[in-house]
């Protein structure tokens, strides 16, 4: 089972250069995760997902007018996507990064954001 990790513990994960097994995810918004990237170059390391939350909200934190694929929306850990979302990282250089899965009513989407730990708030 992965720790449950809050706004400060995301806050304290340093921001990594990308290095060559990670370089093509530039993302620093959430992107669909491409089919052709190779997943085991990223290991889980944490969740946002509470397990006491049966109902996660799908609200979402933009105080700025930002939107979910915006670069420069904040990280909201308890809100939606966060709040669905684990904390991986580059197997190599430990570059960090959010994923979690779309569930839409035709697809399923993989998708992944950089984890900026200056965009983190605990809103």
């Amino acid at each position: 089972m992965l720790p449950l990790l809050t706004a400060d513990d995301l806050r304290r994960i340093p921001a990594q250069a990308a290095c060559p097994a990670c370089a093509a995810l530039v993302c620093p918004g959430w992107e669909a995760l491409s089919g052709t990237f190779d997943r085991d170059r990223l290991e889980a390391v944490g969740t946002l997902r509470d397990p006491a939350d049966e109902d996660p909200t799908l609200e979402e934190v933009h105080p700025a007018g930002t939107t979910l694929w915006s670069p420069a929306a904040p990280i909201a850990p308890g809100y939606f996507p966060y709040n669905r979302s684990e904390l991986w990282r580059c197997t190599a250089c430990h570059r960090p990064f959010l994923r979690y899965t779309e569930y839409g009513g035709y697809y399923v989407e993989e998708r992944i954001r950089e984890l900026d730990p200056g965009l983190v708030t605990g809103a």
